[in-house]
């Protein structure tokens, strides 16, 4: 008899709801029984495809003997969420295999692939939604056909958005992740619970309505100033993410918005002015920074999916603009790699530095999607070459990155010394820390082989430093490993949780991760440590999508 778990990506559930492993997929109802299903074949008469989703286990069904593909798809009758499938075999079972779901029957998502099964009971535990789920057998195990006693499908229906004008209400998974990736252990309700849980009390915490003229402001109390452009891109993004866990969101959202519009960056205009003082006016030169600017144009085009574009502002058009405005000023073009802002030029001393925490995948397919520019292709190849080139030459047996990479035109390094904000600007710090969260965004939601690699080889190093215990997980190392700082800080345990559902042997120590998490309760003074959790924590519980 074979056992295993499977954990993939996709999902159609309202509001907030579920997230899986074995013993919590148990928590949602079987949602197959009895319902509508079709077979690629049948063997014969007694073993017609109702017979797999009749609740007996003395009947089944079986397909033509010797031959592949084959399939059998069972109609749940309206969209559902689904956390767990079970599949009991008879002897001629699949060797080869894929679990998929579909919203209409014609376009298929895996939710579960192998080529090892070995007969017997497969309880798999998935993440996908469609209102139609299909075994779909591609090698067989035994010379006859494929048999199944029993075919049962556990989940959640959600039926219609609930959320009148929301296009991805939170919690509804539309999007699939790569097969085979974690979720926390838990139902889909209780995960996405604690992720709205945590959103309020960081909205309460962090995001304000001052100085009036409608804006909406993400502070920053740890921050050089108290309004960042960090702080708002991060804010745009949960806004939109949000939406239909909170009413309000869409409101805040273009609070932000004006915000950014009301503040445009000195140098080009279509930018965000990096830095604002406590009376909401822009301050130290008024320029871009390169990492707000990605969020700010990766929120609208969020906003634009989720709201459309012919409100009070058009989001797609702000979107587009934004993103050009990042080619044109905060990509180097000499070496397609992210500059610090769109104040360096050529021939200043920080022309050829780049942060890796601005290295940002999953946003450079979004802008190329969102405009049909395949520069964006090129930018994306060009920081996961880099990516890669770090980790072999500098952190082989660790995968850390450091806050900032300098001679990006010739022989890209971590600095030896301070180049723009600290001592430990080559090391693995208070910016570095966010890479196996943007490392790990582009792994789960693509499955693209390089990022899963490099989301990997952080996760593998990382369990072993820390002994399999978060807590053990410092504030900063050298990227050969040696921890520089004692302490713990969501912002950098919280990340490895993202790298951690890339590997199907860590989901203990994916748990781990998420419950550290749910016990780490927010600290006011710090904007950024609660900022990055959330949105790691949006992005493991299956909530992450790509515009």
């Amino acid at each position: 008899m074979g056992r295993r778990s499977a954990v993939g990506a996709l999902g159609l559930v309202l509001g907030l709801l579920v997230v899986g492993t074995t013993s919590a997929s148990a928590a949602d109802p079987l949602v197959s029984q009895g319902k509508a299903v079709t077979a690629s074949s049948v063997e014969g008469a007694g073993f017609e495809a109702a017979k797999a989703v009749d609740g007996s286990a003395s009947s089944r069904w079986a397909s033509a003997e010797g031959h592949d593909p084959e399939w059998i798809q069972v109609d749940l009758g309206s969209t559902h969420t689904i956390s767990r499938v079970r599949l009991n075999w008879e002897t001629a079972y699949g060797r080869a295999y894929q679990v998929q779901t579909s919203p209409d029957g014609s376009a298929w998502s895996d939710v579960y692939s192998t080529g090892a099964g070995d007969g017997g009971v497969d309880d798999l535990t998935v993440s996908g939604s469609g209102r139609y789920v299909r075994v779909l057998g591609t090698a067989r195990g035994t010379a006859w056909g494929y048999s199944l006693w029993e075919f049962e499908v556990y989940g959640v229906g959600s039926g219609t958005p609930p959320v009148p004008g929301v296009g991805y209400p939170f919690g509804s998974r539309q999007q699939s992740y790569a097969a085979g990736m974690l979720r926390p252990s838990g139902s889909t309700s209780t995960v996405d619970a604690a992720v709205v849980d945590y959103y309020q009390r960081w909205k309460s915490a962090f995001v304000r309505q001052n100085c009036g003229n409608g804006w909406y402001q993400v502070i920053s109390p740890d921050a050089d100033h108290p309004y960042v452009a960090e702080a708002q891109g991060y804010g745009m993004v949960v806004a939109a993410t949000m939406a239909g866990a909170d009413p309000d969101a869409r409101k805040i959202f273009d609070g932000l918005v004006k915000w950014k519009i009301d503040h445009p960056s000195s140098i080009n205009p279509d930018l965000l002015a990096a830095e604002q003082d406590v009376n909401c006016r822009s301050v130290n030169g008024g320029d871009g920074a390169t990492d707000g600017d990605m969020d700010v144009a990766y929120g609208l085009l969020l906003a634009d999916r989720q709201w459309g574009s012919t409100g009070t502002h058009n989001y797609k058009q702000l979107a587009v603009r934004h993103i050009n405005a990042i080619k044109a000023s905060e990509i180097n073009p000499s070496t397609n790699l992210l500059k610090l802002g769109d104040w360096t030029s050529s021939g200043d001393q920080y022309y050829y530095l780049s942060r890796s925490s601005d290295w940002m995948i999953d946003h450079f397919r979004a802008f190329r999607k969102a405009t049909g520019d395949a520069a964006w292709d090129t930018i994306r190849t060009a920081h996961q070459n880099l990516i890669t080139s770090l980790q072999q030459n500098f952190a082989p047996g660790t995968g850390l990155l450091p806050d900032f990479v300098e001679n990006t035109n010739s022989s890209p390094r971590p600095p030896a010394g301070q180049v723009l904000e600290d001592p430990n600007d080559g090391k693995y710090w208070w910016n570095a820390c966010r890479v196996p969260w943007r490392i790990g965004a582009d792994a789960v939601t693509s499955g693209d082989s390089r990022s899963l690699d490099a989301a990997r080889k952080l996760n593998t190093w990382v369990k072993a430093k820390a002994g399999n215990n978060p807590g053990n997980i410092g504030m900063g190392y050298q990227l050969n490993g040696t921890q520089i700082s004692a302490g713990s800080a969501p912002a950098f345990f919280a990340p490895f949780a993202v790298v951690a559902a890339t590997d199907p042997g860590s989901q203990a120590w994916l748990d781990s991760l998420w419950n550290k998490m749910i016990q780490t309760p927010i600290d006011g003074s710090s904007y950024f440590s609660a900022s990055i959790q959330l949105q790691v924590m949006i992005t493991v519980s299956g909530n992450h999508w790509i515009p």
